[in-house]
């Protein structure tokens, strides 16, 4: 279960890696306001600080999970599984609010919330079990 777990926070990490590019990088680019619902580009460059600053946001849980994920095979479980708890939790939680803002916005919650959940589930099993 460990393996698994960890197998789900870095697909969850790189899922966030990927927002962030969209959001901090490309959040200009027709392709990727369309994505997020906008419908012109005077939206897309009005929204351009707030998406920037929620892509840091993305990254940085990324971040910590994936360091979480690398303590945790250094030897280090409490801190490992401390930062993947707490960044894969925080995804999770960011995917619940995205979901309760409306049902267009499922498909996106599930996608962005699926693989902490798995996460999560199967580190605290391997943790308590383990």
């Amino acid at each position: 279960m460990i393996l698994a777990s960890l197998i789900f926070a870095t697909i969850a990490a790189l899922l966030h890696v990927y927002i962030f590019t969209m959001e901090s990088i490309t959040w200009t680019k027709p392709a990727t306001w369309k994505r997020f619902s906008l419908t012109s580009q005077a939206d897309a460059e009005t929204t351009k600080p707030l998406a920037y600053n929620q892509g840091f946001y993305n990254l940085f849980l990324a971040i910590g999970a994936l360091i979480g994920i690398i303590a945790v095979w250094a030897g280090a479980p409490q801190v490992g599984w401390t930062l993947v708890f707490s960044s894969c939790g925080s995804m999770l939680l960011a995917a619940l609010v995205l979901a309760a803002s409306g049902k267009k916005y499922l498909r996106a919650a599930t996608l962005q919330g699926t693989t902490p959940l798995l996460a999560v589930v199967l580190g605290v099993l391997a943790v308590t079990l383990g």
